[in-house]
Parts: structure tokens; C-alpha cells; sequence
């Protein structure tokens, strides 16, 4: 079976047709098609002997960078190192890249020595590009029979959306334990903000003693001040998208979707909030939420699952973010929202052709209706606000 496995479809094709050819110029009579026949299958047998031998290449790929946005470029290298003690035959070199696949003519290799293909990988739009494996081909000159090796692995390069400039997400949210407090005020946390009188049920912990004894000392009364302290919760901007097809009007309004939420991603990031990006299976936190919008597609169970997903792993989350498209019903929309707490601050971003971008309000859920991505600063600058 493996002796099968190096013939190559032209190898077929001769070995196929010389059996042919020789059966009937047998049977007939005909000598000129059985000595056609005859040499077919003594051109094979003679690319046999260019399968013998070891030819051990150590292969190495390298990308600069394995991250790019939309319409940048990637330097890839590939390098063979011949680690034997002899020399190395010349062989084919093929590397997958994408859909196309790159091939070389690597020169035999002498003891020690390395030899490096350098190429381009331009990329066009949003997604993953998988490179390789790398694969050294021994064949004979006509690509009868060959023996294929790989001798690398996968690597990807993720490619990012265009981003939008955003401003600052911090405005009105609750801040980490170094920034700035919010205007919730809590019982027990670490950001003292003011004194209060005590009322039945307050923890005795927070009074704070000297100033109920000047404040006795003053007035001559015997109420008791306590603590009031700040919500000081860090920031965590959580990402949901629908990744059902039938949430959206065209594949380019999803497009412009992962373009929305690479946006928020990055800016979240720049702010130094928690980050999670959920998109159907696809999931990440911090840097990886970058990763993960890379890798998001269609054909998922929609809105509500994920949004399911991410209130059990983001349960720090402060501000969630809902992107469906034309299809995404408001209820949809409202119904992912109650996966939340309610003091989650909660925007839906809804990618629709609609001649002019709006904002409407749905209970307790701002919904930010987007005609165009580059309206998405304005939007957010004003529900934020």
C-alpha cells in the first residue's frame, strides 16, 4: 500500500494505459501498440529508482508579523537545514498558503548547510490565513512517482478588521481599584466617600467612632456615623455577537459587525478594561479577544446562546456590548441583555441599512441602530456620555 501511495496521478495514467495498450496490441496482433505499452511501463519502472534514499531537511518557517489588519502584508521566510552528514538531493518544496500553495526547487544541501525561500502573503479582508505544513517532494523529472514528507507544522496569520478611532469608554463606568470611583455607593468596599447616621442593620465595623463622639460632643446627641463607601468594581467590556446567518442582511453587514467590535476591543484594551469577545464557539479574553474576531464566522445558533456563554464566563462584566444585524430582533436583543445583572450597563449595536444612524431606547437597553461603521464614534460618544 505505501509502494501504491507514491504513484502520482500521471503515474496512473501510464502505468493504466501501458497495461491497456500492451492487453490489446497482445490480443490483436499489433505489435507497435504492445511495444507502446511495453515502454510506458519501462518509464515507470525507471522512476522508481529516484524514490530511493533518505533525505532528511530540517524546515523552519518564520512570520513577520502573525498579526496584521485588513489589507496589510506579511514577510514569510522558509528555511532548510541539511543536519546529515551528506549531501542532500534536490528536491520540491511545497507550503500551503491559504487557498494557493507555494512551490520551490530546493537545491541539494550540503552537509550543514542552509538554504531560505523568502515570499510575500498580502492579505484582502478580515480572517485566518493557515501556512503550511511544508512538504519536501522527491520526484522523478516527468512527476510519475514521488514521496512526499511533511516536515513542518501549521502556523496561522490572523487578519484584523479595519478599525474606527473610538474615544475613551470610561465616562460614567464603574473604574478598576485604581482609577475613578463610580457614583454607586456601596456599604463595604475600599473607596471611603462621606459619613451617614446609622440606621438599624448597618455593620457596626463601619462606624466610625471619633467623629460620633464629636458629633456627641457638639450637639449633645448620641447618634452614630458611619462609613458610605464607593463601588469601586473593574471595568470589563464584554462582546456578544449573533453568528446566526438568518441575524443578517448580508455577509458584508456582518463584515462591518466584526469591523464594530475589533473597534471596541481594541479601544477597551487601550483603556485597560477586562475585554471579552464572544462569537458563537468562539471566545476570548484580553489580548485574545483580538484573536477572536479574527476567527468568527456565521453559522452558529445565535445571539442568545453566546450571550449565555459570556454572562458565565465575564461575570465581572460592567458594560456589555450586543452586535446583530437587520434580522436580530429587538426582543432577541432585549432577551440577551437579561443574561446580565442588572447593574450591567447594557448597548446593542444593530448593523442595518437604514439611510441615516440613530439611537433608540428598549427598557433598560440603549440600541444603537448603525448605517455606517464610520458612524460608530458618534453613537458611542453619545450613549456613553
Amino acid at each position: 500500500m505505501r509502494l501504491l501511495g507514491v504513484i502520482r496521478p500521471l503515474g496512473w495514467v501510464t502505468l493504466g494505459g501501458g497495461v491497456v495498450l500492451l492487453l490489446v496490441g497482445a490480443a490483436l496482433g499489433w505489435a507497435e501498440l504492445a511495444v507502446v505499452g511495453i515502454a510506458a511501463l519501462v518509464v515507470l519502472l525507471l522512476a522508481l529508482p529516484w524514490l530511493l534514499g533518505r533525505t532528511r531537511v530540517e524546515l523552519e518557517l518564520q512570520l513577520d508579523p502573525e498579526r496584521v489588519t485588513a489589507g496589510g502584508t506579511v514577510t514569510a521566510s522558509l528555511s532548510a537545514t541539511n543536519p546529515a552528514e551528506r549531501r542532500t538531493r534536490s528536491l520540491l518544496l511545497d507550503l500551503p498558503v491559504g487557498g494557493s500553495t507555494q512551490r520551490y526547487d530546493l537545491p541539494g544541501l550540503a552537509p550543514g548547510a542552509r538554504h531560505e525561500e523568502t515570499f510575500t502573503i498580502r492579505t484582502q479582508r478580515r480572517g485566518v490565513i493557515p501556512v503550511g505544513p511544508a512538504t519536501t517532494r522527491r520526484a522523478d523529472p516527468l512527476g510519475l512517482v514521488s514521496r512526499d514528507v511533511r516536515s513542518s507544522g501549521v502556523r496561522e496569520v490572523l487578519v484584523r478588521p479595519q478599525l474606527v478611532a473610538l474615544e475613551s469608554l470610561g465616562g460614567g463606568l464603574l473604574r478598576d481599584l485604581e482609577g475613578v470611583s463610580t457614583e454607586s455607593l456601596s456599604p463595604a468596599d475600599l473607596a471611603f466617600h462621606a459619613l451617614r447616621e446609622y440606621v438599624p442593620g448597618d455593620d457596626l465595623r463601619h462606624v466610625h467612632w471619633r467623629s460620633s463622639a464629636k458629633l456627641a460632643g457638639s450637639s449633645g446627641g448620641s447618634g452614630l456615623l458611619v462609613r458610605q463607601y464607593l463601588d469601586t468594581r473593574r471595568s470589563h467590556a464584554t462582546l456578544v455577537v449573533d453568528d446566526a446567518r438568518d441575524g443578517w442582511g448580508s455577509e458584508d453587514d456582518f463584515e462591518t459587525a466584526m469591523e464594530v467590535a475589533g473597534s471596541i476591543v481594541m479601544r477597551a484594551l487601550i483603556d485597560e478594561f477586562g475585554t471579552t469577545m464572544v462569537c458563537g464557539e468562539q471566545a476570548g479574553h484580553g489580548q485574545r479577544a483580538l484573536d477572536t474576531v479574527c476567527r468568527a464566522g456565521l453559522g452558529g445558533k445565535g445571539l442568545l446562546r453566546a450571550a449565555r456563554a459570556a454572562a458565565q464566563t465575564a461575570r465581572e462584566t460592567s458594560l456589555v456590548f450586543l452586535l446583530g444585524g437587520s434580522g436580530t430582533t429587538l426582543e432577541t436583543l432585549r432577551r440577551a441583555a437579561t443574561c446580565f445583572e442588572p447593574e450591567v450597563r447594557r448597548i446593542a449595536i444593530r448593523v442595518e441599512p437604514v439611510e441615516k444612524s440613530s439611537v433608540s431606547a428598549l427598557e433598560d437597553l440603549t440600541v444603537l441602530h448603525l448605517a455606517a461603521r464610520d458612524d460608530l464614534a458618534g453613537l458611542l460618544r453619545w450613549s456613553l456620555g
